[in-house]
């Protein structure tokens, strides 16, 4: 039962954010709506972390099996997508290094603070 309320609250929220898809005129996909719901309801406390982990974490770990559907799509527009395979390449590559380097910034920058809070509080005491 704990899994089907935990279930029951990730469903709603991703409705919701499919309501602000089709209600604010922006090309925003759906699912970012619902992410960005989701986060300003843990953030604010209206939805606890421990009322959805669980169901979150199971969804995380099958994530994989999730992309199978687009990777058959993928096989079957292979004729067009053929045509301007190194343009598809350099767009992928160029990105993820892109994504790579962003995430690994915001990584050390809120390792650094982390660390300096802990100083701080340390010198502190």
């Amino acid at each position: 039962m704990k899994y089907l309320k935990q279930f029951g609250i990730i469903l709603t929220v991703s409705f919701v954010g499919e309501i602000l898809h089709h209600l604010i005129p922006l090309t925003i996909p759906a699912s970012v709506y619902g992410i960005i719901l989701m986060f300003i309801l843990l953030i604010t406390g209206v939805v606890k972390l421990e009322a959805v982990k669980e169901t979150a974490d199971f969804l995380v770990k099958i994530m994989p099996v999730m992309f199978i559907p687009s990777a058959v799509g993928l096989i079957d527009m292979w004729d067009v997508i053929s045509t301007n395979i190194v343009a598809y390449v350099i767009v992928i590559v160029a990105t993820t290094l892109i994504v790579m380097v962003v995430s690994g910034m915001i990584s050390q920058k809120m390792i650094e603070k982390s660390n300096k809070s802990k100083t701080d509080m340390e010198a502190a005491e």
